[in-house]
């Protein structure tokens, strides 16, 4: 199984980007307002994400994507080893 030792400012950025996803959705039923904003601001994070220097040095896949949500929810949820440094997920 392959490792990706995220760094936490990747991780937060997941993170922004999960919550404001979220915040999105909660405004499905009532368009007019916020959505356009939060529509940019997911564009933004999805761009820095996919732009982050970690990518460069461990490559981008797809697996690694999906581990990065899954330690992100780890880390908001407390678990994973919340401590400072970087974070472990395993695929």
């Amino acid at each position: 199984m392959k490792s990706f030792p995220f760094p936490d400012d990747l991780i937060q950025l997941q993170q922004q980007w999960t919550a404001t996803y979220r915040r999105l959705a909660d405004l499905a039923d009532r368009p007019g307002h916020g959505a356009a904003e939060l529509r940019r601001e997911l564009i933004v994070l999805s761009c820095r994400i996919s732009a982050h220097p970690y990518w460069e040095a461990s490559g981008w896949s797809t697996a690694g994507r999906v581990e990065l949500r899954r330690a992100a929810e780890a880390a908001a949820s407390g678990a994973g080893g919340a401590a400072a440094g970087s974070r472990m997920a395993s695929a």
